[in-house]
């Protein structure tokens, strides 16, 4: 098992908030960081699009990143929503044992 950051985008903060605290909740992640303040520059509907965006980043284990997307992906307003996750090759060992103690809770 390893530790991951899942990076994540959303319309607004309420959006990122309301999706993260049901991450949590459910125990899918340990914790849910939330970026306001983002601009997004990218490709949709055969143009070039320029909008407002939050991010939030969840730290999850490996093992609840399936269930951790299905649940983005079903509570999200965007069609495609971004959920990029990135392995946590090192850090503080107590930090890391956090997040697997707190996603292993899950019910």
């Amino acid at each position: 098992m390893g530790a991951m950051f899942v990076y994540m985008t959303a319309a607004d903060v309420e959006e990122a908030e309301r999706i993260g605290r049901v991450l949590v909740e459910k125990r899918l992640a340990a914790c849910v960081n939330i970026l306001d303040g983002m601009r997004s520059l990218y490709w949709w509907d055969g143009k070039v699009q320029s909008d407002a965006e939050c991010v939030f980043i969840a730290k999850t284990m490996d093992t609840e990143l399936d269930v951790l997307t299905r649940e983005v992906k079903a509570l999200h307003s965007y069609d495609v929503p971004c959920v990029a996750a990135l392995p946590i090759t090192g850090g503080n060992p107590d930090f890391l044992q956090w997040i697997e103690n707190e996603t292993r809770k899950r019910s």
